[in-house]
């Protein structure tokens, strides 16, 4: 295709990228030679030129951006087709952890907890469930997976990704896109590039240096290109300046140009800014609507503002996919049945591979049959089955841990310890008073109260409201003049699931945390019946009442031979944590249920990293995160030894808030001004550890067994695919279990580069009986062993001799060798 289109003029220097047309096109190839090296290239498949040829210019725009479904099946976006050429609609479902749509879907593990197996076969099995299951429920494309690195403890969907570490998020996001993909179902890589948060995300302008970019944030991404994802999401932060949807640097300089990518790239959900900017940048499909790729985007062509050859090229794109996976040409491939039990399956086997075991003193676990339990939190009677917002699944079943560990117990005793939903008001709180607790509103009718709540005590309080109906239909409470439960803008309102936002009855909740002050206040609460009438209750948390909670938990924990106490944190898409500690009052329960009793277990269903105070007092910490459907399964199987606990730390643990990459400096998180530095430079994760020599609470790769593992007899060598390391591993315990025994790699002598300490070059995962021995063989490859080179906008392999150690963990390395990389240093001169 000839691009004869005029361009915007782009600034001399980008920040990103150095020097923007050599760092994006392959070394020594200008913007124009490439263009002209692709319009000479083999043109696609005959069909979609013939469709293409036939499409009217309304036609071509109607298939850039998303519409209303006629026929809604509770996805996430509706693309339609052209009926009279047989092009068919698609439609694109959220599905991190699976296929989000108003029908039961498998609800797997969290992807973090899929990331803590180590292990990219199991990571693309779980694909296979969410790519046969998205064609089942008549999904045509999957928003997932992301593979934006953990940056900060915060981000609030840390959850829905991999890792830290660059290596390992790459060799996941390939394999699980492999898995998705095998099944007919198009895989989304997201969220191009730079998207580590969800504070300020719409807006914050991130800047990175070349390097950096390169060798954390892009290497998961060029891993999902390289294992052909049919489509790439463009994120909504900007990049120096300039929106990642219309960034012609990354959409086009990095992603097709570097990379090869041939797929379409479509936007977050209203993260298009622009028609000419973003369609010229790279940007094929506008979501989830046409604002800038409708009505504005055919206005431009037939004004000659935009030329209908970039229109036609995002087209191609999009038909080129849909042609790959064989949904042109009037005969699509059938859709399968869903198999609930296929994916129950590999649910359990992720779930019981990811878990974590982070300590374990005085024999505390595995527990024993037929004891006295005592289990304590609300997620061990309600399974905290996945994160909020996009990544909500709502399973056919999901038993609770209590389900899953009353069989095997001579007796269970469950205590709440940690109130979530609030306790009904006294019923002299209100003047003049009324039925907080069932207060309905008929159909078509209005129901107000005007009146005065009375605070005896001068303390915090939580009021929580619950109540049927959409959120526009809420009803609005104020204290003193003030709207308790304002409706949130935009999207955020709507990014609901996990475990809090709805109660056990499937009233909506939301919750406002103030001190009011002791004394007499005005209450006014306005609630609408609308059609179908409605309910709403209103409680409060109190320091009285939390205490009461603890007082019950403590006293479970006395009368019980072992205690497991689930701690929880609801994370969800729009919001960031404020801390790493553990909310609520659930620090305050621990200390005093493991002061009662030393044999407590604390299971973590949280999203992220978590300081742990308490952890010194504590027998077990067992990190589940969000286990999915058949997480109380799994979690039960682990804590009583029928499975190993085998999953390993894909992100490190700080001691607390003031100890980990971004704290203490707002440029870096949240950003001041609006923007943000990424100027730890390469040192993210694990690695800034070792630069800054901090100590963790807990490091990456860090995960014990019930048994025992001895390293010995390490070996490397250098051969024309890389590193070839060779280490002995083995059981030195009593029973059968799980090991992932990590490759790290020191920097290069050679290079004038700063490198990091040392990077995760390699892992292997397994399974070994008691007492048995295994030679291990881990290759590293020259990627791996590579820099980005900002002067020559490429990478430089690093020459020289090269430590590596052999570990448990980064910060558990038991063995060390060397071994020397020859090749060409075009960096030395």
């Amino acid at each position: 295709m000839s691009d004869t289109a005029p361009r915007f003029p782009r600034r001399s220097a980008l920040l990103l990228l150095g020097t923007a047309i050599a760092a994006a096109a392959p070394s020594g190839v200008s913007r124009a030679r490439a263009r002209a090296r692709d319009a000479a290239a083999p043109r696609p498949a005959r069909r979609v030129d013939g469709l293409l040829a036939r499409l009217t210019l309304d036609e071509k725009i109607s298939l850039l951006h998303g519409a209303t479904d006629p026929d809604p099946l509770g996805q996430a976006g509706y693309v339609p087709g052209v009926k009279r050429l047989g092009i068919p609609p698609l439609r694109l479902a959220d599905g991190p952890a699976g296929v989000r749509v108003t029908r039961h879907a498998t609800a797997l593990p969290a992807p973090v907890l899929l990331a803590s197996t180590f292990d990219p076969d199991l990571a693309r099995r779980y694909g296979q469930v969410i790519g046969r299951e998205g064609r089942a429920l008549g999904q045509d494309v999957l928003l997932s997976p992301m593979v934006n690195l953990i940056r900060t403890p915060y981000a609030g969907r840390n959850f829905e990704t991999f890792s830290e570490d660059p290596l390992l998020s790459a060799h996941l996001v390939a394999a699980e896109i492999e898995g998705i993909q095998g099944e007919g179902l198009v895989a989304t890589v997201k969220h191009f590039a730079l998207n580590n948060q969800e504070r300020d995300r719409m807006s914050v302008d991130v800047r990175v240096d070349e390097r950096t970019l390169h060798e954390t944030e892009l290497r998961g991404f060029e891993a999902a290109v390289a294992a052909g994802t049919g489509a790439v999401m463009g994120a909504y932060n900007k990049v120096d300046g300039t929106f990642a949807c219309e960034h012609e640097a990354l959409l086009t300089g990095i992603l097709r140009e570097r990379w090869g990518f041939t797929g379409f790239v479509m936007s977050d959900w209203s993260a298009a800014h622009s028609t000419r900017a973003s369609l010229l940048a790279g940007l094929d499909l506008e979501m989830p609507d046409g604002t800038h790729f409708g009505t504005a985007l055919a206005t431009a062509v037939r004004d000659g503002g935009v030329p209908e050859a970039y229109v036609d090229r995002a087209v191609r794109r999009i038909l080129t996919v849909m042609d790959r996976f064989g949904l042109l040409g009037g005969s699509p491939p059938p859709r399968p049945d869903r198999d609930a039990r296929a994916g129950a399956a590999v649910a359990r086997e992720v779930a019981e591979a990811g878990a974590t075991l982070l300590r374990n003193v005085r024999g505390t676990l595995p527990l024993a049959e037929g004891t006295t339990v005592a289990l304590i939190g609300p997620t061990a009677a309600r399974p905290l089955v996945s994160g909020g917002g996009s990544a909500h699944v709502v399973p056919e079943h999901a038993d609770s841990p209590l389900d899953a560990v009353r069989p095997r117990a001579a007796r269970v005793t469950w205590a709440l310890g940690e109130d979530a939903f609030g306790k009904p008001f006294p019923a002299d709180a209100f003047d003049p008073a009324f039925d907080t607790e069932a207060q309905r509103v008929a159909a078509g009718r209005t129901w107000t109260y005007e009146g005065t709540l009375t605070v005896a005590e001068d303390e915090e309080w939580t009021l929580v409201l619950h109540y049927t109906g959409t959120p526009p239909h809420r009803p609005r409470v104020l204290l003193d003049g003030e709207d308790l439960f304002p409706v949130a803008p935009g999207w955020s309102e709507y990014f609901t699931g996990g475990l809090l936002t709805h109660a056990e009855d499937g009233l909506s909740v939301r919750r406002r945390t103030l001190k009011p002050g002791r004394g007499t206040h005005r209450l006014s609460v306005t609630a609408q019946g609308h059609d179908t009438g409605g309910l709403f209750r209103l409680r409060r948390i109190t320091a009285a009442t939390r205490a009461e909670d603890v007082a019950h938990a403590v006293r479970a924990a006395r009368a019980a031979r072992d205690v497991v106490l689930f701690a929880y944190e609801d994370a969800i898409e729009g919001q960031d944590r404020t801390t790493v500690a553990l909310p609520g009052n659930q620090e305050r329960l621990i200390e005093a249920v493991t002061a009662a009793n030393a044999r407590t277990t604390v299971v973590l269903n949280t999203s992220s990293a978590t300081s742990m105070p308490w952890l010194e007092r504590t027998g077990a910490v067992l990190q589940m995160y969000y286990p999915g459907q058949e997480g109380a399964a799994a979690t039960a199987a682990v804590l009583y030894g029928d499975t190993d606990p085998g999953g390993r730390l894909t992100q490190t643990f700080p001691t607390g808030d003031d100890r980990h990459p971004v704290a203490g400096d707002p440029r870096r998180y949240p950003g001041v001004d609006g923007t943000e530095l990424y100027t730890e430079g390469v040192h993210v994760g694990h690695r800034w550890y070792d630069a800054q020599d901090v100590r963790p609470l807990f490091p990456f790769g860090h995960g014990l067994s019930y048994t025992s593992f001895a390293y010995g007899d390490p070996d490397a060598r250098w051969t024309a695919d890389g590193l070839e390391v060779a280490f002995t591993v083995r059981n030195t315990g009593t029973r059968d279990g799980v090991d992932v025994p990590q490759v790290y790699a020191g920097p290069s002598p050679d290079l004038r580069l700063g490198q990091p300490v040392r990077v995760l070059a390699g892992y292997r995962r397994l399974a070994l009986r008691a007492g048995e021995e295994r030679r291990v063989g881990v290759r590293v490859e020259p990627r791996i062993l590579s820099s980005w080179d900002p002067r020559a906008h490429d990478w430089v392999l690093g020459t020289g001799l090269r430590t590596l150690w052999i570990g448990a963990s980064s910060g558990d390395l038991r063995l060390r060798t060397t071994a020397r990389v020859t090749g060409p240093d075009r960096s030395a001169g």
